[in-house]
């Protein structure tokens, strides 16, 4: 567990910095303060210790087997008569450990933290500063239109607005002001320009009108969805209710039955396949026996045995993707490494070297 500990901590730390800095040039560079942005960057956290813990206890189990084998600990285990299946039983523990708390995170803390986070970021998306309103940058919130805001004060009055709405087929306009406040009512957020000027652009007769105003009103709110028309991310909706599958949660989703239901048991295959992939790892290091040059082999096998387990994870998921009803097959991968993981037990039992003095026996025979 010790070792488990350090290399999540490595993990979740190298991915955490890296979505960060995502986030800090996304957000930051919009306005937003450093306290927001550090609020979002704590609730990824829990999306990322998901997706790295697999692979921290994978590699503990490997660096723990490997420093017992070096320090002939496990040899001398196996010498008295243990089997490869009895020396599995604390891997497997560990690993049902393991798989436990990713089953936490799976089931309560990524939904939670998923949900606090979408309504972060569509309050943000609401506020519409962070994509409209960006100082000097040209922002395309629809298609057909451009705004460019030079910059904003410090308490929020926009200076050097310019807005360039090509919506309508055959006519131009472009809005420009010295100065526009971003306000918002109960018909949706609005732009209020003030000293300005609006030139209007036929394109087919090529003529173009200017009006200058002291006071204009431009809507933005079909620029930003509203909150009630965004789809609900199903990885915040909790395994209960996907499994449930209501009518209400397919309208809100905008998926059907099956596919929620297969979004449920990834949940569930997620922290089956963590036990086996420990005894998996932990079975292929028991095939060698003790050498001074470590079991870097058997290490090597380990890591290409978990490799293609992955991909047929992969694939297993892609079969899904595109039938959900197939979802049992998100369980197969554990299977499938169950199955290797009970046949290097076998083979690590004394009977791969047995094999190997008969086949030496019969080199010499011959």
């Amino acid at each position: 567990m010790l070792v488990f500990g350090f290399f999540a901590l490595v993990l979740v730390g190298v991915y955490w910095i890296n979505r960060a800095v995502i986030l800090i040039d996304q957000f930051m560079g919009a306005g937003s303060s450093g306290l927001l942005v550090l609020e979002l960057t704590l609730l990824t956290l829990p999306t990322l210790v998901k997706l790295v813990l697999p692979i921290a206890a994978f590699l503990a189990v490997i660096q723990v087997c490997n420093r017992l084998y070096s320090d002939s600990e496990l040899v001398v285990v196996q010498a008295t008569g243990f089997s490869g299946f009895r020396l599995a039983r604390p891997v497997l523990a560990f690993g049902c450990i393991a798989g436990l708390l990713i089953g936490i995170l799976a089931h309560v803390l990524v939904p939670a933290s998923m949900a606090r986070l979408n309504d972060k970021e569509a309050a943000l998306a609401d506020a519409a500063s962070s994509r409209l309103l960006v100082p000097g940058s040209f922002q395309h919130p629809v298609s057909g239109v451009t705004i460019y805001v030079r910059e904003i004060d410090a308490d929020g009055v926009i200076r050097g607005l310019m807005i360039s709405d090509r919506r309508e087929a055959g006519r131009a306009v472009t809005y420009t002001a010295e100065q526009a406040l971003f306000l918002r009512d109960d018909t949706g957020p609005k732009l209020v320009m003030l000293d300005g000027m609006a030139q209007s652009l036929d394109l087919d007769t090529e003529r173009l009108a200017i009006t200058r105003f002291e006071d204009f009103t431009f809507s933005v709110g079909n620029m930003v969805g509203e909150a009630s028309q965004r789809r609900l991310d199903p990885r915040q909706v909790s395994t209960p209710q996907l499994l449930a599958a209501s009518e209400a949660l397919q309208e809100r989703t905008r998926r059907d039955t099956a596919w929620l239901r297969r979004e449920a048991h990834l949940r569930f295959a997620e922290s089956t396949l963590t036990p086996a992939l420990c005894v998996m790892g932990f079975s292929a290091l028991l095939l060698g026996t003790f050498s001074r040059f470590g079991l870097w082999r058997q290490i090597v096998l380990a890591v290409l045995l978990v490799v293609v387990v992955k991909v047929f994870d992969n694939a297993a998921a892609d079969i899904a993707r595109d039938s959900p009803a197939a979802w049992p097959a998100i369980y197969a991968p554990t299977g499938l490494a169950g199955a290797i993981s009970m046949l290097l037990l076998w083979l690590g039992g004394g009977r791969l070297h047995a094999m190997r003095l008969a086949l030496r026996r019969r080199r010499h025979g011959a």
